[in-house]
């Protein structure tokens, strides 16, 4: 049974763990009215946050002292947080063989194209992780309002495979 009042812990996956992973921990842990934590990490992960990820993160006054790339196996131990819901966020790890998170948690595939392959000026560079923030924030703010503490296992899944489905850039700002 789901208990209203603890906390929900939520993981979103990529490959890197240095953009669209690293935007929905942040955006997550940002909602001060909710019991979501969130977590991310990658299967390759990255040296550091990439610099327009972090740029805009902070553009946004969202703090960016706690973030960096983490790699997934960190969430395995028996002494991780135990994750409520896994969410991978690019294609990549899409088809990747996960691992086997304790608990049994909700998962779906949020897939957002990845930002740090776009090629171009840096406008065009600093669209491309905008769009990403925001088609991650859409998503965020849907799973947020779920009433999780209501809901039974096989309608999160429902709902959280219907929030992956989303069209990225619909209900998402492109401009800064």
């Amino acid at each position: 049974m789901r208990d209203a009042e603890r906390t929900y812990n939520v993981l979103f996956l990529c490959t890197h763990n240095s953009a669209r992973s690293i935007f929905g921990e942040a955006l997550l842990n940002s909602l001060s009215h909710t019991n979501l934590r969130g977590f991310s990490a990658g299967s390759e992960p990255g040296e550091r946050i990439h610099p327009l990820a972090a740029d805009l993160l902070r553009s946004m006054q969202i703090p960016t002292d706690d973030l960096y790339p983490k790699d997934w196996r960190a969430f395995e131990h028996a002494d991780a947080p135990t994750m409520d819901f896994v969410f991978s966020v690019c294609d990549k790890t899409r088809d990747q063989t996960c691992p086997a998170w304790p608990g049994h948690p909700v998962t779906a595939h949020w897939g957002i194209d990845d930002p740090s392959r776009v090629e171009g000026d840096d406008a065009t560079r600093q669209q491309a992780f905008r769009k990403a923030f925001y088609a991650m924030r859409s998503r965020i703010q849907l799973f947020a309002n779920l009433p999780i503490a209501s809901l039974d296992r096989l309608s999160l899944q429902s709902e959280v495979d219907s929030i992956g489905r989303l069209d990225a850039t619909e209900n998402s700002e492109t401009t800064a």
